[in-house]
């Protein structure tokens, strides 16, 4: 299909581009790009033409943490539900942790998985390959028959490598063939309570996570990765002190990137409430300076990526006791929302700014992962992917549980009004989401 976007303030992040233009749309690819595309005559007949006046044009998203729940959780949410999510919140591309049920240690799993998601026609999916059979932090897994069937990378999703010589062992590998390992920084002993350590926590009687559960975490993988040279994510900075070891880290010159989660961003421990289980994440709400300094870090760049961390729960797991509630929470539709609230709370944080964090930052994240096909997700270029999101910059909309595509239901952010909204969400140049018409 031909489309033709008019008059949209297009923004790709990737190049600073900033101004009003059509864009032309045809085989999947963007073809051409320029204000006043549609009066030029340059006999391009679109099929549909999409009116973008008073809308912002950007890149697809790009969400490093979503969790599809496929294959073996399909009663937490469906492959389709929630990548029907993923288009609705403007999402195009998404990285899925290995944390399926089995475990995504094997090519055929990740085959299986990339062919369901390829026939739904919805976002693209880039799975994380387990980095030790069964997520078990033993045996390494055939990271390269993994890579062949398509992972982008290895992790644990949020199971810990306990012995320090098989975590060695895998960076050493992993560098050794240029492979990106993912990992979540938190100690394996101090990272079993259920809220951030504090004096909420202890007034709550609720078992806590130290910062400290971070740091030494920190600590251990900087020192493996000056050692192996292995380049690694951080999966979900959580606190001020693993921010700043961070920031030194990357001064020094090691292969690090690192992502925080909207939740972290937006949330800290007071908004656990009355034990609203809702608010039972993973890594937890901490302290207020904690979040002010998530804010400045994702702003200056020290943090790479905003993700969604879309964790799916059905109503029986959240139906408990706060300590006993399963983790997570469903955040894919809530992604360039609350972004943009980011944006507009921050100081001289404009549209460029915003969505780079959502773009072009976990594309950079992605680097050499992707194939040549996938070289443009991320960023808007005359000849890549037509991945594009039209957003309605100025447009309020209160968050209703039931009213999102997910089947997971369960958000702390329920009820809240937020800014911004996905108008139309275009994958291979074909519409993946449609708000309503645009005429």
């Amino acid at each position: 299909m031909k489309l033709l976007i008019r008059n949209g303030r297009v923004i790709d992040p990737a190049t600073g581009l900033d101004a009003v233009a059509d864009v032309a749309v045809a085989g999947g690819r963007i073809i051409a790009m320029q204000r006043g595309l549609a009066e030029s005559g340059n006999g391009f007949t679109p099929d549909r033409v999409l009116d973008a006046q008073g809308c912002i044009v950007a890149p697809g998203l790009v969400d490093l943490a979503v969790r599809l729940r496929e294959p073996g959780q399909e009663h937490l949410g469906m492959l389709e539900s929630e990548m029907q999510a993923a288009v609705a919140g403007g999402v195009t591309s998404l990285v899925c942790p290995p944390d399926t049920d089995p475990v995504l240690d094997e090519p055929g799993l990740v085959n299986m998985l990339k062919y369901r998601a390829e026939k739904l026609h919805l976002a693209r999916v880039f799975p994380l390959g387990a980095l030790t059979k069964g997520l078990k932090g033993q045996a390494l897994t055939e990271m390269l028959e993994l890579t062949e069937a398509g992972c982008v990378g290895f992790g644990q999703a949020e199971v810990p490598i306990v012995d320090t010589l098989v975590l060695q062992r895998t960076l050493q590998y992993a560098a050794t063939f240029g492979y990106t390992v993912w990992l979540r920084p938190q100690d394996a002993w101090l990272g079993k309570g259920v809220a951030a350590s504090g004096p909420l926590a202890t007034r709550m009687g609720l078992s806590g996570v130290p910062v400290a559960a971070e740091l030494i975490a920190l600590h251990t993988l900087f020192e493996l990765v000056r050692s192996t040279r292995a380049r690694v994510h951080l999966c979900r900075i959580s606190s001020a002190a693993g921010v700043e070891l961070v920031r030194a880290a990357k001064a020094e010159g090691l292969p690090i990137t690192c992502d925080v989660s909207v939740h972290n961003l937006h949330l800290i421990d007071v908004d656990l409430g009355y034990f609203d289980s809702r608010t039972r994440l993973s890594p937890p709400l901490r302290q207020q300076r904690d979040r002010e300094a998530l804010r400045v870090a994702l702003a200056d760049g020290t943090i790479d990526a905003l993700v969604s961390d879309h964790t799916p729960v059905d109503d029986d797991a959240k139906a408990l006791p706060f300590a006993e509630a399963e983790v997570g929470a469903t955040a894919v539709e809530l992604l360039l929302s609350l972004s943009a609230h980011w944006g507009k709370k921050g100081q001289g944080i404009d549209w460029l700014q915003t969505l780079r964090v959502l773009t072009y930052g976990p594309a950079q994240v992605l680097g050499a992962s992707l194939g040549t096909l996938e070289a443009s997700v991320g960023r808007l270029s005359v000849g890549g992917m037509a991945d594009l999101c039209i957003i309605h910059p100025d447009a309020w909309w209160t968050v209703q549980p039931r009213a999102l595509h997910s089947q997971g239901r369960h958000t702390p952010f329920a009820g809240q009004e937020l800014p911004a909204k996905v108008r139309c969400t275009l994958v291979g140049g074909q519409v993946a989401f449609e708000q309503e018409p645009m005429v």
